[in-house]
């Protein structure tokens, strides 16, 4: 077996070459590198529709700019998201903020404050729930409407633009973009609160959950190629994995997502399906043993900002036609 030498990483200012030195070093730092390489290829890669897996507070953590990048440039194709990311995203679009907090604090103070707390970011729970009341009078709006989550938030994203014009949103940019946005578990988010709100007010609104599902694995289906970035894991990680399993159930074959890469902080031995490993994946026919892939384990609002940076740094663009919406 011919060993390649470890090569040490000098800093400096080159964010790109910075990155790509890591993936000669060990450990986290070369498994950041490594992503940065494999998604890189995806983005090169004319066949390949990339598909983003958002979980955890990424957008109350600051990470909105960079989800809105990785749209723009055309570093993602279609996205699978928890409501909350979504919930929040709208409410940086409306001039709601978060605010810089402290994990060592008494919550019953904050309570009695009216703050809510996602770790060290606060927030006024007042403006979040006048967030909820403007989504439940939209949902209204709708009546009678039963859909899939991702029509739900490119009509979601057209109020937006309509109502704060000089907002800016990862839901809005998405929507101009043509990249769908999925939500399979949308009701476990203040989404699900405002559409529940909507309901108890008499208004016939629902998301066709299952519709999500068929939508999706269309989208793999119809694709050469399909490459899958998770920040994190959770539920949006294995709606998209599941799309092999379903494909597969309707004749369709596709040996797996050809690229995967995850951000993660869980552990496999935990047996959950956020630390799982993509070779455990193989056992199920959602990645093959050809898929290239690596999972870096490291906090998502340390790696999302460096590769993102290394993306843009490295000026790559999309060969591939943006997707036909469904």
């Amino acid at each position: 077996m011919e060993l390649n030498p470890r090569r040490p990483v000098s800093p400096n200012r080159d964010v790109p070459s910075l990155v790509h030195a890591m993936s000669m070093t060990g450990f986290q730092g070369r498994k950041l590198g490594e992503s940065f390489k494999i998604w890189s290829t995806m983005i090169q890669d004319p066949d390949c529709t990339i598909i983003l897996g958002l979980s955890g507070a990424m957008v109350p953590a600051g990470m909105q700019e960079c989800l809105i990048k990785l749209v723009t440039h055309r570093y993602v194709d279609a996205i699978v998201s928890t409501g909350a990311n979504i919930f929040h995203d709208i409410a940086e679009h409306l001039s709601i903020n978060h605010y810089l907090g402290h994990h060592c604090v008494d919550d019953a103070t904050l309570y009695e404050k009216g703050i809510d707390r996602i770790y060290d970011v606060f927030a006024y729970e007042d403006e979040f729930r006048s967030v909820d009341q403007k989504v439940a009078a939209f949902a209204e709006s709708l009546a009678p409407y039963h859909a899939s989550s991702a029509d739900f938030t490119h009509r979601l994203a057209r109020y937006l633009v309509a109502t704060a014009p000089d907002g800016r949103s990862l839901t809005a940019t998405a929507a101009q973009a043509g990249v769908p946005i999925y939500i399979p578990a949308l009701c476990d988010s203040s989404l699900g609160i405002a559409l529940t709100v909507a309901r108890r007010r008499g208004a016939e609104v629902a998301i066709d959950q299952i519709a999500d599902a068929d939508e999706l694995t269309r989208i793999v289906e119809d694709a050469k190629k399909t490459g899958v970035v998770y920040i994190g894991g959770g539920v949006p990680k294995n709606f998209i994995q599941q799309t092999q399993v379903i494909a597969s159930m309707h004749g369709h074959d596709l040996g797996g997502h050809a690229y995967a890469v995850q951000y993660t902080t869980d552990a496999p031995h935990w047996g959950g399906l956020s630390g799982c490993t993509f070779e455990e994946a193989i056992s199920w026919g959602k990645e093959s043993t050809k898929t290239r892939s690596v999972q870096c384990f490291c906090d998502a609002t340390i790696a999302l900002p460096i590769v993102t940076s290394a993306l843009l740094g490295s000026g790559l663009t999309r060969a591939r036609p943006v997707l036909d919406r469904p």
